[in-house]
């Protein structure tokens, strides 16, 4: 099998911690590690180096090689982000002048598991599901109504390989009102979509072709300089024309392949905000609730974050439920529960002096 992890993301929902400079797939909010090194050490065990294809941006190039350090794979760069489809159209179209028919397991440089083991297992199922030619996703079984997520319908069993069962998509659904994911959680047939993939290369492309032609008539562009002087402008001409738009949209929610989802407990998260961060680290909380990283202090002050990567001291009295996150770049104090607003701060601040 071959290996695509999409590290090209900005995490702006993780701001200030996360910047253009350094996004969250870089950062070590889980200790020593970065988020990509973890993702990288995860799949290892099932893919060598030479078909593990890393797609960051070209402004990362430094950042993702240190993060390799000496290990082997292949990094792949896009002059801007041009969201989920084109990361891995560009991918499928190198390793198709490898493999075609050989499947490939697409995931984020920036996500959690906390059983690796069963997460591989997983993996390995949908590899060989996916040799049929047919798409495969990971679906994560809820535990809370999330509006935060994508979900996943699932239909029918559709059979067993490798001990684990698989189950037919009947649709993806976008993220939902509160109501809504309330009763996903309680239908049961609804699983958060984690943004995994697995397909070979002339399946993707195939359905590329179909539903996305631009994409794909920019990606033979590329094909053809692959290997070529010119592959670098080529590329980065391609991309300044493409579409941004995400995989789930172009392809999934369009295709007539077969769709299985596999279900996952195997501790996953996005990390996808300070409230993911928070839940994460809950284990360690102290008596109060709250989640201290970094030099901070409370006084009657329950269940807030505090993240800090500076020498100052951050002193909480008399709070709840408030993220407060102290970086050399900018200081951020929201509400728990409207952390995935904070994606809208680097807008807010294009122009100003926190740019």
């Amino acid at each position: 099998m071959f290996a695509v992890i999409m590290a090209g993301g900005a995490g702006t929902r993780f701001w200030p911690a996360s910047s253009r400079k350094l996004p969250k797939q870089f950062l070590k909010i889980f200790g020593g590690r970065s988020l990509l090194e973890e993702t990288l050490d995860r799949i290892r065990p099932l893919a060598p180096g030479n078909r593990i294809f890393l797609v960051v941006n070209e402004s990362h190039q430094l950042l993702t090689a240190e993060s390799l350090k000496d290990s082997a794979a292949t990094i792949l760069l896009e002059p801007i982000g041009r969201n989920t489809a084109a990361c891995i159209g560009l991918a499928a179209t190198h390793i198709s002048r490898v493999d075609a028919r050989e499947p490939i397991v697409a995931l984020p440089a920036d996500h959690f598991v906390a059983d690796a083991e069963s997460f591989r297992r997983k993996l390995a199922a949908g590899v060989d599901i996916a040799r049929s030619g047919a798409i495969v996703t990971l679906g994560v079984s809820p535990d809370r109504p999330e509006t935060g997520f994508g979900y996943v319908e699932a239909g029918d069993p559709a059979g067993v390989v490798n001990d684990e069962e698989f189950f037919a998509v009947k649709k993806f659904v976008e993220k939902p009102d509160l109501e809504t994911a309330i009763q996903y959680v309680t239908g049961g047939r609804h699983l958060w979509n984690s943004g995994v993939f697995i397909f070979t290369a002339e399946t993707i492309l195939g359905e590329i072709q179909l539903f996305a032609p631009r994409l794909h008539a920019g990606l033979n562009e590329i094909s053809r300089a692959i290997g070529t002087t010119s592959y670098g402008d080529v590329v980065s001409g391609v991309y300044g024309r493409l579409e941004s738009i995400s995989i789930d949209y172009a392809v999934m929610e369009k295709t007539d392949v077969p769709i299985y989802a596999l279900k996952g407990d195997f501790g996953w998260s996005d990390v996808g905000s300070w409230q993911a961060l928070y839940d994460l680290h809950r284990v360690g909380a102290d008596p109060a609730g709250n989640v201290l990283l970094g030099r901070a202090v409370t006084s009657d002050a329950k269940g807030n974050l505090v993240y800090s990567t500076t020498e100052r001291h951050v002193a909480l009295v008399g709070v709840e439920g408030l993220a407060v996150v102290d970086t050399a770049d900018g200081l951020l104090v929201t509400r728990l529960d409207r952390s995935q607003d904070v994606k809208r701060v680097p807008e807010l601040l294009k122009g100003g002096e926190g740019k």
